[in-house]
């Protein structure tokens, strides 16, 4: 018997991606491409540049996750690029900007600093992801992050540079630039570490009698960091800085209260 004809394997098409789920992986894209050029920038000296970059980077992370929950475009490869990209640009991109600015008068002992925050930036992202898949979470902790984010923490490390282009210009003597390294090493533990810090997605929509408060202080936010923008990050640092003790006493109060739940619970 002879066998018929064979017939040709049809070939494998690509599921069509709803456009929904590539717009937040192109705004990730984007951020991305930013703490890329803001390595770019601190190369040739344009460190001012290099931090308005961080600053656009940081910006866009925060919008891509809310445009993939608001278009419902979630998904797990989104979810790793972001994390490669955040790593990138709050992680390498800052600790590279400091160490091309000052670290390096320090020689080994700045590159080992700026070793530290990337490393701790990666151990951060890595554990993010990780408790993404924990089940049983009491939904308050979905208004703490567990260490400091690492779009924070990059934020909070340039610190030392919005000072010193601000109009304090504080300059770059050996003492500041230690100063700098140990700074640098307690943002690393924090974002290493397991403290609490306010995530933000709390806030929601707001109340009808502080639309114009809020239109208002936005609006001259806006106008400050277009005049200031060294001083109003900087200041936004401290104000985050201040935050922190804040963040774990109700972390902690909302713990007690559930460990006071949990006998009666159980009787």
């Amino acid at each position: 018997m002879t066998a018929g004809p064979q017939i040709p394997p049809r070939p494998r098409r690509f599921r069509a991606v709803p456009l929904r789920i590539v717009l937040p992986n192109v705004v990730t894209l984007l951020a991305l491409s930013m703490g890329l050029t803001a390595i770019r920038f601190a190369i040739e000296g344009r460190f001012e540049t290099a931090v308005l970059a961080i600053i656009v980077a940081a910006i866009l992370d925060g919008l891509d996750g809310r445009i993939a929950r608001a278009l419902h475009g979630t998904s797990r490869f989104g979810a790793e690029l972001d994390s490669l990209a955040d790593f990138v640009d709050f992680g390498v991109a800052p600790a590279l900007i400091l160490y091309l600015w000052s670290l390096h008068e320090m020689k080994a002992l700045g590159w080992f600093a700026a070793l530290i925050f990337a490393i701790a930036g990666a151990l951060r992202l890595a554990r993010f992801n990780v408790m993404l898949d924990e089940p049983g979470r009491p939904p308050w902790t979905a208004n703490f992050f567990v260490g400091m984010p690492a779009p924070a923490g990059a934020c909070l490390a340039l610190l030392p540079l919005y000072l010193n282009l601000s109009e304090l210009r504080l300059p770059t003597s050996h003492a500041f630039v230690g100063w700098q390294i140990g700074y640098l090493l307690i943002l690393a533990m924090l974002m290493a570490s397991r403290i609490p810090h306010f995530s933000g997605k709390g806030i929601g929509r707001i109340p009808r009698d502080l639309v114009a408060v809020v239109l208002f202080a936005a609006a001259a936010l806006v106008l400050l960091l277009a005049t200031y923008p060294m001083e109003v990050l900087a200041g936004s640092c401290l104000l985050y800085l201040c935050l922190i003790p804040v963040a774990i006493a109700r972390y902690n109060r909302h713990m007690r209260a559930d460990q006071a739940q949990q006998p009666s619970e159980t009787t």
